[in-house]
């Protein structure tokens, strides 16, 4: 049986103020394309599909037309909600669509009720289950799990209590794999994900998922291998410019009676890719070495030491979809921690004020022709204001 681990679909994101809806209609035609060449029998999607708990009408007509293509392909789905997404809506019609081959598991009343599927058309054949682990709120999970206090642990342990004695009473099960979204020990995080905890992140120790055929997880965006059988796929789509090395895709992993066979990542290119790019304006302009990033959506950082006039006109003539700008000068000096107001409230007359002003916003203190052109200005100032 092969299976697909996908996750944080995020479906109806922006990039930088740039929807992201097109894009993500090509990621489900790469999706519905590896599930045809690959004989996908079953994906999986740990938590957030969505990118907010209320999605668009648009939005959810996308995800609507999504599973419709798996459904005409022949292929099941199972889905956990995360943390950007409602629990109760995502898991709403759930009983019927079960029917369709959409397993949903957003309810902590579903964790002991795996998703069965026979490992193959045999008669008698022996069954993978498949157990969905929703986003655990720890102060609202902890009561429906028995516990006294809940945190990221405690409630995750009780989650996985239940599993393990269901899956003990599962003679004919030959394999299980949990989906789960959290954040395990060792995972690398990126600036698109919201933190899990409040005050802190909660990561769950990797070793309890120990005994588990696989577990795809679900929340960090870049594809990672925590062990051989515990590892998050990644969202599909880059969604913060940290994630500029990212390489999206899922894991491919083929489930035998032997339990868990090979796993193969699977790539996905992005229509349009990400450049995280420094340096003066002019080298940025002109120096050949930036031809390959001129099509994809950029990151710049100028880092001269005179703020560049038009900088962001000028730049988008040769990279278009610059998305972020920002400027720190090369020779700046280092902060000295002052506000602002504390750097200017000593300033002993208004020629100090406006050089201490100018300093402020490019981290650079005027020079003398500049103190000469502003010490002539407040004077002609002066003269005006004299004359009235």
């Amino acid at each position: 049986m092969k299976l697909l681990h996908t996750s944080d679909w995020h479906l109806g994101r922006s990039f930088h103020g740039v929807g992201t809806l097109e894009a993500q209609r090509r990621f489900a035609d790469q999706l519905l394309e590896t599930v045809v060449q690959e004989h996908v029998d079953v994906v999986l999607l740990a938590g957030d599909v969505y990118d907010r708990a209320l999605p668009g009408v648009d939005v959810v007509n996308l995800f609507d037309e999504i599973l419709g293509r798996l459904n005409v392909a022949g292929v099941a789905i199972v889905i956990t909600s995360g943390n950007h997404d409602s629990a109760t809506r995502l898991g709403f019609g759930g009983r019927l669509l079960e029917r369709a081959g959409v397993h949903l598991r957003t309810r902590i009343s579903d964790l002991a009720t795996p998703v069965l599927f026979p490992l193959t058309q045999a008669p008698g054949a022996k069954q993978v289950a498949i157990y969905g682990i929703p986003y655990l709120e720890p102060r609202l999970a902890a009561d429906q799990l028995g516990l006294e206090t809940g945190t990221h642990f405690s409630v995750m342990e009780a989650a996985l209590g239940l599993i393990t004695a269901d899956r003990k009473e599962r003679a004919d099960v030959v394999a299980d794999v949990v989906l789960a979204h959290t954040f395990a020990s060792g995972g690398v995080t990126s600036e698109s994900e919201r933190d899990l905890s409040i005050g802190g992140v909660g990561a769950i120790p990797l070793d309890m998922f120990d005994g588990f055929t696989y577990t795809a997880l679900g929340h960090l965006h870049g594809p990672q291998r925590l062990s051989e059988s515990v590892r998050y796929s990644g969202s599909p789509l880059a969604y913060s410019f940290s994630e500029a090395g990212h390489r999206k895709g899922a894991w491919l992993l083929d489930i035998t009676e032997d339990g868990l066979g090979e796993v193969r990542k699977i790539d996905w290119a992005p229509q349009r890719a990400l450049s995280v790019l420094r340096g003066k304006i002019a080298d940025l302009l002109t120096a050949e070495e930036y031809v390959r990033h001129e099509e994809n959506y950029c990151q710049i950082t100028l880092t001269d030491d005179d703020r560049a006039e038009q900088a962001m006109e000028r730049i988008r003539v040769r990279f278009p979809y610059t998305l972020v700008l920002m400027f720190e000068p090369e020779n700046a000096r280092e902060s000295d921690g002052q506000t602002y107001s504390q750097r200017v409230a000593g300033a002993k007359d208004e020629l100090e004020l406006c050089c201490g002003f100018l300093d402020h916003v490019r981290h650079r203190g005027a020079n003398d022709d500049e103190q000469l052109v502003l010490r002539e200005t407040l004077d002609q100032v002066h003269a005006q204001e004299a004359a009235l």
